[in-house]
């Protein structure tokens, strides 16, 4: 799946900061979710008013602010005012085609990240942005579109009762970003499947168009991957390095968990772009190797009907006195040359492999 590197022509003109949604308009509802939890509650409820989110903000708990959809920039732009986010930073969220990036500010720190699958078996890959914003209390995400991204980490919020409920926003937003790079093996498996998919039909089969057209897909995938995957390297660099507040000591321990996964993904990638390239070498030689077994048969052909063509000129010239024409076994005699010469270049042939 590629995708235009520009901003919609709606920005243009307007001063930094404007509250408008650029991307793709998943869905037409902005929906908001809250999971408040401490070691002893857990409490997950849908939000109707912005107002319901206020009372949170006196709780001692951590609150995970969940918004999907972010057509009405509207909504999003009142939570930025709610938790007194700049807004560059509201206009980076409703921007969907962002870099993943990670930015200190005074009391919160952003991440954005992308969220990647193969929606079907010819491998063509969705991406959706994820935001992130982490306060001291409160974790934000920002999603374009609603799905079971997070539905497995919820359920480990509600049945935990151990370490995940005590350790923090900082260990939640650890958790939402290893969701987001865990799911990149499933995506890398599914890359695995088709590339191999490919190497079994160039051994098995001759080369076809379809073939060709699948590779050069499936490269432009990997560059469209690439782009929002090898920036996570930075990503997860740029937080270990961080000195905020936010980020506390015994978290880093899993961040840098998170970091030698992406690492390994980024490296099965750069892999599967080299692999990609040699498909193509390949699928070049087999072409080649075809056409170059069409005009060894052609050869052939034209070697042992270049004598015979001689020979029949010869004699089918007009001249008067051929003394050969008048000999009785003349007409035999030639067919005996016509059958002869072609069985031993054919013997010849074969004797030297060119067959």
């Amino acid at each position: 799946m590629t995708e235009s590197l520009y901003t919609s022509s709606d920005k243009i003109g307007l001063p930094p900061g404007s509250i408008i949604h650029v991307g793709d308009v998943h869905q037409a509802e902005t929906r908001i979710s809250v999971i408040d939890f401490s070691r002893d509650h857990v409490e997950e409820r849908r939000i109707e008013s912005l107002g319901d989110i206020l009372k949170y903000k006196e709780s001692e708990s951590v609150t995970w602010v969940i918004v999907e959809g972010l057509v009405d920039a509207e909504v999003v732009g009142n939570i930025g005012e709610i938790f007194d986010i700049h807004p560059l930073v509201v206009e980076d969220i409703l921007t969907a085609h962002q870099r993943p990036k990670f930015e200190e500010y005074e009391h919160y720190l952003y991440i954005v990240m992308k969220s990647l699958l193969s929606e079907n078996e010819q491998f063509e890959v969705e991406d959706e942005q994820v935001s992130i914003v982490l306060l001291e209390k409160f974790v934000l995400v920002f999603k374009e579109k609603t799905d079971e991204l997070f539905r497995p980490l919820m359920q480990r919020i509600a049945t935990s009762k151990g370490r995940f409920r005590t350790m923090g926003a900082d260990y939640l937003a650890y958790a939402i970003l290893d969701i987001i790079v865990d799911r990149l093996f499933i995506l890398v498996d599914s890359l695995d499947d088709a590339i191999n998919a490919i190497e079994d039909t160039l051994i098995t089969t001759e080369p076809t168009k379809e073939i060709l057209l699948t590779i050069q897909r499936l490269k432009k995938e990997l560059i469209h991957i690439r782009r929002y995957v090898s920036p996570i390297r930075e990503v997860m660099a740029a937080m270990l390095r961080s000195e905020s507040e936010l980020i506390r000591e015994k978290t880093q321990i899993y961040l840098r968990d998170v970091s030698d996964h992406a690492i390994r993904i980024i490296e099965s990638i750069e892999s599967y772009k080299d692999i990609l390239s040699s498909l193509m070498d390949i699928y070049i030689s087999s072409v080649s190797n075809k056409m170059n077994e069409v005009m060894k048969v052609l050869t052939v052909f034209a070697s042992i009907f270049i004598p015979l063509t001689f020979l029949a000129g010869i004699y089918g010239m007009n001249f008067e006195y051929m003394p050969e024409l008048k000999w009785k076994f003349a007409y035999p005699f030639i067919w005996g040359i016509f059958i002869a010469v072609p069985v031993l270049l054919l013997a010849y042939f074969k004797k030297k492999k060119w067959l």
